[in-house]
C-alpha cells in the first residue's frame, strides 16, 4: 500500500504545512481522496468555535471497518494485521491476517445484530487486551453502533457511571482478564455495576482466564457460543461477508471516557471520517510508517492511545500492529525488549511512566536481547525528561533511532505536536513542531495572542483538524464550556507551553485541575469526591507533584470528623475507597491529614499553595493575605509529607 500524503523531507513538510494552512479544505480533501468512500462530501468543512460547531467531508458517506480490512484484502489479505502477544510469555502467540480479521469482525457485528444491538446502539466493552476486544470495537462500528470503551481498571462504580452517562444498553467483557501475575475479575466487577441498572439488555462475556462467573439467564451470553451461530449466518459455501452499515462522515463512531475539573467524567465523541483521516494521516507521517514494518504501540486500548494507534490509524493504514497483553516488568523487566527480538519490531511507541520505571532495573534485561530491527522509537501521554529520553535513545534506539515525542489528547483524537520520525528534526523534551493541518498558539491569561520566540503561555489551537471532538455526550453545553469558552475562538488544551527560538513546542503541564498520572489524566474533583466518601472525611484537596516513575503523583491534603489513633490504617482505609469507587490508578499517593485547607473569603481552596508545599516548598509561598486564615498555611507546611 502507498501512502500519497507520506511527507519525506524537511522541505515537504514545510511545503505541506504552509499550503494546509493557506488552504486547508484543498489540503484535506487530497488526503480524503486516498480512502474508500460511498459516497463523496458535499462539503469539507464547516465551523465556528462558539456553539461550537465541527463539521468534516459532510454529506460523505463510508464505513470505517470498510477502509480497516476490506480494502486491503485483495492485496494483505495474507498480511498480519494483529499480532497478539499474550500475558505470559510461554503461551502461543496468535497472527491476526487481515483475512481473519474480517471474518472475525463479521461474525461479531452478526453476534451484535442477533442480539438486537442497531445503528446508533451505545455498546460499553470491557475486556482485557485480547484480540476479541479488537473484534468487538471493529464490530460494533460495521454496524454503526457507538462503542464505549472502558479500561479495564476501572471500577464497578466507574463503570456504572459510564453505562448511565452513555445510556448503554450492551456490554461486551470476559470472565477475567490476566494483567502480569494478577487475575482481574472482569464480570465480576461488571455484575457489580448492574446492580440497580434497568437499561443493559444484554452481556456478551468471553472466556479468557476460566474465572468462575454468574450468567444471569436471558441477560448473560457467552461470546463463543453466540460467534458459532454467528459463523452459520455469515459464511456460506466459504465466502464470508457481513455488509457494513452506510454511515455519514460525521456520525459518531466512539465515546471515551477522560477525567475533567468537575467530578464527573466527561464522554468525548469522535465522527466517523475526520477521526480516520487525520489517525491514519498521523500514523503514517510521525512514525513514517512503512509498508511490511511492524509497529509496537504498547498502551491498553483503554485509552484513546490504543483507540488510535493499535486499531484505527495501523489497520486504516494496512499496517501490522503487536498487541500485548501484560505488563512490562512481568515475568521480568526485559518483556518488552523480548517482543521486540521475538517479532522484529521496527516501531515501539510507549510512555516516559513505562520508560523510567524500566531504568530502575539497569542494563541487565537487555542482555542477549537483539533490538536491531528498531528503526523508530516514540513516546506518549506526557512529556518525557531529559534522562530518560537519553536512556531510551542510548539503550533502546542504540543512538540510531529518531525519538518522536507526541503530544495529544482524547479530545484531538491523534497526534498534533510531534516530530516526524527521521524527516523533522528531534529536540530532547521537545514535541517540536505541529503536525500539517494543526494551528496552535500561545496566549496569556487574558487571552492574547503571545507573538515572538521564545514564549511562554496557554496552548491552544486556533482552527480545526479533522479528528478534534465533536461534543461531550448528552452534553453540548459542558464541551461549550470546557474547551471553547476559556478564550473566545479557540480550543483551550488545558495545557501550557513554551515556544522555543525554532518554533518547537514543549509543553510544560496542565494549567487547570486536572492531574497527569503516568500519561493518564486524572480530574482532582473526582479523586476528591472518591475521598469525601469515606465516613470520617469532612473535606480534601487533592494536587499534583513531581513523581520520579508517574511524572505527577496525587498529594491529598484531608480533613477527619473522626479521631484516629492509627493514621497508616486511615490512609489504607482512604486509599481502598479511591480504588472502590474509580478505580486503583486514581489512588493517592501521599495523604496528608490536616486541620483545614486555605480558602479565600469566597470559599475557594488556593491550590497553588497547596500545589508549592507538596513539591517542597514550604517558605516563598507567595501573598497568602487574601486566606480566610493564613495560619493555616504554616500548620500544612509543618506537617509536609516527605
Amino acid at each position: 500500500m502507498s501512502y500519497p500524503y507520506q511527507i519525506k523531507s524537511l522541505q515537504q513538510y514545510k511545503e505541506a504545512y504552509q499550503k494546509s494552512v493557506d488552504q486547508p479544505e484543498l489540503f484535506w480533501s487530497e488526503v480524503a481522496d486516498t480512502f474508500e468512500w460511498r459516497k463523496k462530501w458535499d462539503r469539507v468543512l464547516d465551523w465556528n468555535f462558539e456553539e461550537p460547531k465541527i463539521k468534516w467531508f459532510e454529506g460523505g458517506k463510508l464505513n470505517i471497518t470498510e477502509n480497516c480490512i476490506d480494502r486491503h484484502l485483495q492485496s494483505l489479505g495474507e498480511t498480519p494485521a494483529l499480532i497478539w502477544e499474550p500475558n505470559n510469555p510461554d503461551d502461543r502467540v496468535r497472527v491476526v491476517t487481515y483475512n481473519r480479521l474480517y471474518k472475525r469482525v463479521c461474525q461479531f457485528a452478526q453476534v451484535l445484530k442477533n442480539n438486537g444491538v442497531k445503528k446508533g446502539d451505545r455498546v460499553c466493552i470491557y475486556m482485557g487486551m485480547v484480540p476479541e476486544l479488537a473484534y468487538a470495537i471493529l464490530g460494533c462500528a460495521r454496524i454503526g453502533a457507538i462503542h464505549s470503551v472502558v479500561f479495564g481498571g476501572f471500577s464497578a462504580q466507574s463503570i456504572a457511571d459510564r453505562l448511565e452517562d452513555a445510556k448503554a444498553e450492551y456490554i461486551v467483557t470476559a470472565d477475567g482478564a490476566f494483567r502480569g501475575d494478577k487475575i482481574i475479575p472482569l464480570k465480576n466487577v461488571i455484575d457489580d455495576a448492574l446492580i440497580g441498572n434497568r437499561t443493559v439488555k444484554k452481556v456478551i462475556v468471553y472466556t479468557r482466564t476460566r474465572t468462575p462467573v454468574s450468567m444471569i439467564k436471558g441477560r448473560d451470553v457467552w461470546w463463543e457460543d453466540e460467534m458459532e451461530f454467528a459463523e452459520t449466518q455469515v459464511e456460506k459455501e466459504g465466502v464470508v461477508s457481513f455488509p457494513a452499515e452506510e454511515m455519514d462522515a460525521e456520525d459518531p463512531l466512539f465515546i471515551l471516557y477522560t477525567s475533567g475539573s468537575t467530578g464527573k467524567p466527561k464522554g468525548v465523541v469522535h465522527s466517523s471520517a475526520g477521526y480516520m483521516i487525520f489517525t491514519t494521516y498521523s500514523f503514517v507521517n510521525v512514525f513514517q510508517y512503512k509498508p511490511g514494518d511492524v509497529h509496537f504501540c504498547t498502551a491498553d486500548i483503554g485509552w484513546i492511545t490504543g483507540h488510535s494507534y493499535i486499531i484505527y490509524g495501523p489497520l486504516s493504514a494496512g499496517a501490522t500492529s503487536v498487541m500485548f497483553e501484560g505488563v512490562p516488568t512481568w515475568p521480568d523487566a526485559g518483556r518488552f525488549w523480548d517482543i521486540v527480538d521475538k517479532h522484529k519490531v521496527n516501531i515501539i511507541y510507549t510512555a516516559p511512566t513505562a520508560i523510567r520505571s524500566l531504568m530502575g532495573y539497569g542494563t541487565a534485561p537487555f542482555e542477549g536481547k537483539d533490538l536491531s530491527s528498531l528503526k523508530i522509537l516514540g513516546t506518549v501521554g506526557e512529556p518525557i525528561n531529559e534522562e530518560a529520553w537519553h536512556w531510551y535513545n542510548k539503550h533502546v534506539g542504540k543512538e540510531k533511532c529518531p525519538i518522536v515525542d507526541t503530544w495529544w489528547q482524547t479530545e484531538t483524537g491523534g497526534i498534533l505536536i510531534s516530530n516526524l520520525a527521521g524527516v523533522t528534526p528531534d529536540k530532547p523534551t521537545y514535541a517540536t513542531l505541529p503536525l500539517p493541518g494543526v494551528q496552535p498558539i500561545l496566549v496569556d491569561e487574558e487571552g492574547k495572542e503571545i507573538t515572538g520566540n521564545p514564549a511562554t503561555g496557554n496552548l491552544c489551537m486556533k482552527a480545526p483538524w479533522p479528528s478534534m471532538l465533536r461534543t461531550t455526550y448528552g452534553d453540548h453545553e459542558r464541551c461549550r464550556l470546557n474547551y471553547f469558552s476559556t478564550y473566545e475562538n479557540l480550543y483551550f488544551t488545558g495545557d501550557g507551553a513554551l515556544r522555543d527560538e525554532e518554533g518547537n513546542y514543549r509543553i510544560t503541564g496542565r494549567v487547570d485541575d486536572v492531574l497527569n498520572v503516568s500519561g493518564h489524566r486524572i480530574g482532582t474533583a473526582e479523586v476528591e469526591n472518591a475521598i469525601n466518601m469515606h465516613y470520617g472525611i469532612v473535606e480534601s484537596a487533592v494536587v499534583g507533584y513531581n513523581h520520579h516513575i508517574k511524572g505527577q503523583g496525587i498529594y491529598a491534603y484531608v480533613i477527619c470528623n473522626v479521631v484516629h489513633t492509627d493514621e497508616e490504617h486511615m490512609r489504607q482505609d482512604i486509599i481502598q475507597t479511591v480504588s472502590r469507587i474509580i478505580g486503583p490508578i486514581a489512588k493517592p499517593d501521599k495523604i496528608q491529614f490536616v486541620q483545614g485547607l486555605p480558602k479565600t473569603r469566597s470559599g475557594k481552596i488556593m491550590r497553588r499553595v497547596l500545589r508549592k508545599i507538596a513539591e517542597g516548598e514550604t517558605e516563598n509561598l507567595g501573598d497568602t493575605s487574601t486566606l480566610l486564615d493564613p495560619g493555616v498555611v504554616t500548620d500544612i507546611a509543618n506537617g509536609k509529607l516527605n
